[in-house]
Order: structure tokens, then sequence, then C-alpha cells
């Protein structure tokens, strides 16, 4: 066991686990934030998927160890309200249907935002690709990506 300081949405939390742990699971039982959501458990899906400062990484694969003094952003800490631009572009474009995945494709698509303000189809196709849907809602999330995009 070891100590570590998460900087989880801007609130520093101090949790005292294995350096192995994976941040996945640290945030989940140890931060009590819930968005990031446990699938395969092998970083081939990205449900788990968090920011970690400013990059989309999936969080069942990156261990406590490799994030001391970086900002892990969830989706709570996006808005408070969902008036975050992707997360009001998700509802408009109705995005979500079983929502068991979104945290992380929303986070995905932040990221991709963050970087490319006025994505093209193939990025946002580079971008999301490695992001699993099983409701299949693919062509909605590249619509609200485009809408975010111009309502930024």
């Amino acid at each position: 066991m070891a100590k570590f300081k998460l900087n989880v949405n801007g609130r520093s939390h101090e949790i005292d686990v294995d350096p192995e742990m994976p941040l996945l699971w640290a945030l989940r039982d140890h931060v009590a934030v819930k968005s990031p959501k446990y699938s395969c458990g092998v970083g081939m899906c990205a449900a788990c998927t968090v920011l970690i400062d400013g990059e989309a990484l999936r969080s069942c694969v990156v261990p406590v160890s490799e994030v001391k003094d970086q900002k892990i952003v969830t989706l709570e800490g996006l808005s408070s309200d969902g008036s975050h631009p992707v997360q009001k572009a998700w509802m408009e474009e109705d995005v979500p249907q079983c929502g068991y995945c979104q945290a992380g494709h929303i986070l995905s698509a932040v990221a991709l935002l963050s970087k490319k303000p006025s994505p093209t189809d193939q990025d946002i196709d580079a971008q999301m690709g490695g992001n699993i849907c099983r409701c299949g809602t693919y062509e909605r999330m590249r619509r609200a990506i485009h809408r975010a995009a111009k309502e930024k």
C-alpha cells in the first residue's frame, strides 16, 4: 500500500492503495466517482475513459501510481448540470440509449474538440473508433460532435 494524492474534478483526494491498482477502481471505490464504467477491463471498449491532463485515457489499464500530480476529469467534472457543450449536444441529438458507455464517449469527444475544434468525419472516426457502444448510436454521436463544435 502507498499513499497517493489525486486531483479529480478539481478536488484533491488522498488515498492509500496498492500502486498497481487500476485508476478506475481508485476513482470508483476510493473517490466515489461513478461515471467511469468497468466493462472489458483491458482497455478495449473505453467505457472507463477519463481525461488525464486533457488526454482521453482508459482508466482500467492505468495504474494509480502513474497519475499522481496530474489532473483527472470525469463526466462529473465537465459540469454540474449537464451544460457542457458536448453534454448538451449529446442530449439534443438524442445519443444515449442504455447509457452505459456514454461517459467514455463524451470524454473522448471533449478531448477531440480540445485538439481539433472543427473536426472532420474522419477525425471523429479516428478519435472515437476505440469507443464501443452496444446500442450502435455512432451516427448520432458524430452529429453531436459536429453540433458541439459549432456551438463552442
